[in-house]
């Protein structure tokens, strides 16, 4: 377990609490609740006083994203001593939440590649046409 750094072992383990805090019924902010959430990643700083955490959600939009986002820097104490209840660390770094909108950019930039083949097999399908017989 030596082999992982610190720092990679504490952004996983805060990943995995911080889902499972989500998931239960502390935030009762009407910003975040019914909003489905999945933590993608979270960054520790050097000096382990602060994490970024990557918050994204498929079913919601972006405005209901960054609200939902907003609802869970309002309740980062909340959140932050949950987390400190659940892991044995001596100091807990601050939270901040930003939201993490790369698996919408993929889908959006994955559609935007799909139809731009098909434009071009629809195009080369024109072109490939036998000429008619007289």
């Amino acid at each position: 377990m030596k082999d992982v750094p610190r720092s990679v072992r504490l952004n996983s383990q805060l990943q995995a609490e911080l889902s499972a805090v989500l998931r239960s019924d502390l935030l009762r902010d009407p910003r975040v609740t019914g909003v489905n959430f999945s933590v993608t990643s979270v960054a520790v700083t050097r000096d382990m006083a602060n994490a970024s955490v990557l918050i994204s959600s498929l079913l919601a939009d972006d405005a209901r994203l960054a609200e939902a986002v907003k609802g869970l820097n309002h309740a980062a104490g909340a959140i932050r001593h949950a987390v400190g209840q659940r892991v044995q660390l001596r100091y807990v770094p601050q939270l901040h939440f930003h939201p993490d909108n790369a698996l919408r950019e993929g889908d959006r930039i994955a559609g935007l590649i799909t139809k731009a083949l098909a434009k071009d097999r629809a195009a080369q399908a024109k072109t490939e046409e036998p000429p008619k017989a007289d």
